[in-house]
């Protein structure tokens, strides 16, 4: 049986997201996440993101305005906080655990594209051409600070306990009970682990 272009999205293989399915949640997502960032109704925002977040904990704040493709992709866990500005291109799984902070601009990007250029179109059966994207899932684990401009690249997992420094690009996994910064990011120290 064939895949769909969804189920493509979610193996990591190259998809068109031109496919009708995925116009559709990209819609919905677009009409729930305009509620989120502009209700003053505090019922009917907390129903949005219910609605737009695949999984949603307790205590969930957003602070300001963010932007998602799809927002179904994301599981957010328990007292989670995110700052205004951030971005989350949920092309695939993006899994924030219990206890995350997301300052202001942060990145999260699960999609990219082929390194050679003459394979980051297709064709399709009727001449049209497409951008071909593939995906990897974000991973960010318990106890976690992501300050502000930070950028996560696909594939990427932080572990439990960790600060991102300010403006780090993460492009590798991050190790429990570590303090990361640079571009690309890289050990500085290392945390005490937590006693919960």
């Amino acid at each position: 049986m064939m895949k769909t272009e969804h189920e493509k999205l979610l193996a990591g293989e190259a998809y068109d997201y031109r496919a009708p399915e995925l116009q559709d949640l990209i819609a919905q997502g677009r009409k729930r996440l305009a509620i989120i960032n502009t209700a003053s109704d505090q019922a009917e925002r907390a129903a949005a993101m219910h609605a737009f977040f695949g999984r949603v904990g307790q205590r969930l704040t957003i602070n300001g305005p963010i932007s998602a493709v799809y927002g179904v992709h994301i599981q957010v866990g328990d007292d989670v906080f995110i700052n205004g500005s951030c971005t989350f291109q949920d092309s695939n799984h993006i899994i924030l655990g219990d206890r995350v902070i997301i300052a202001p601009d942060v990145k999260l990007y699960c999609g990219g594209h082929a390194l050679d250029a003459t394979q980051r179109f297709g064709v399709r059966p009727d001449g049209s051409r497409y951008l071909i994207t593939t995906t990897k899932p974000i991973t960010v684990g318990n106890d976690v600070w992501i300050a502000g401009n930070v950028t996560v690249i696909g594939g990427v997992h932080i572990g439990n306990n960790v600060v991102v420094g300010a403006g780090a690009v993460v492009t590798k996994d991050v190790p429990d009970n570590t303090v990361v910064g640079g571009v690309p990011a890289r050990t500085i120290e290392t945390l005490p682990p937590l006693e919960r």
